[in-house]
């Protein structure tokens, strides 16, 4: 097992249970504009989509809320909160990857003028987007977070961690053990949507994937 191995929860039997939410639409996501790390708010419809989410997701009464400090996710996350009673940690770490010159763009202007950055990405590549993080270095800050939080939690609790589509990709391609260059086969998640991690005798496994709604184009694929 290489390196990555070390995120992994090999303990086996707790039963544990991590939701990855993502957050709702934004004015960006609709213009295909690559959010980033910029930190842009939920349009009336993300917030109504963050509303019909948070409950569902209450319906499995989680026991934990963890959320990127950027406000997109840091709405989300208080819909379920305000369902649950449950308080939420917000944590930097789990904020969109930065990709520096790159962020602002539409998806049409990145083609244009990043056009063999983005086709090197896309192929699996280790690229610094716009001059920004490396995917393996979004994983890094994220995952740990993710697994501290899932350690609080009692035998077979749920945590719900609302964060962007980007960090969401990356962190379960580290916690289910994938090569990085793999990660991209995990595909986007739609706004508000969510995959669900289970944790079993060998680590995480993947339960769900973009689950949460009758399937929907994805709208701004890593931000």
């Amino acid at each position: 097992m290489s390196s990555k191995g070390s995120f992994l929860n090999a303990s086996g039997g707790r039963g544990r249970r991590v939701i990855l939410w993502r957050h709702g639409q934004t004015a960006w996501n609709l213009e295909r504009r690559f959010q980033g790390s910029t930190d842009i708010e939920l349009t009336d419809e993300g917030m109504a989509q963050a509303r019909r989410a948070a409950r569902l997701l209450a319906s499995l009464k989680p026991d934990a809320i963890v959320a990127s400090d950027l406000k997109r996710a840091a709405a989300t996350a208080a819909e379920l909160a305000s369902l649950t009673d449950l308080d939420v940690a917000h944590d930097g770490a789990l904020r969109e990857t930065y990709a520096g010159r790159w962020q602002g763009l539409t998806h049409d202007e990145i083609m244009t003028q990043y056009g063999e950055q983005y086709a090197a990405w896309k192929r699996g590549e280790p690229v610094r987007r716009g001059g920004g993080e490396l995917e393996t270095e979004v994983a890094e800050r994220a995952a740990p977070v993710v697994l501290g939080h899932a350690d609080k939690l009692p035998d077979g609790g749920t945590l719900v961690v609302v964060s962007h589509g980007g960090t969401i990709r990356t962190t379960i391609g580290r916690l289910l053990g994938l090569e990085p260059h793999h990660w991209e086969s995990l595909g986007g998640l739609s706004n508000c949507c969510w995959s669900v991690l289970g944790e079993g005798a060998r680590g995480w496994r993947l339960l769900e994937h973009n689950a949460g709604t009758l399937p929907e184009p994805v709208l701004g694929d890593d931000d």
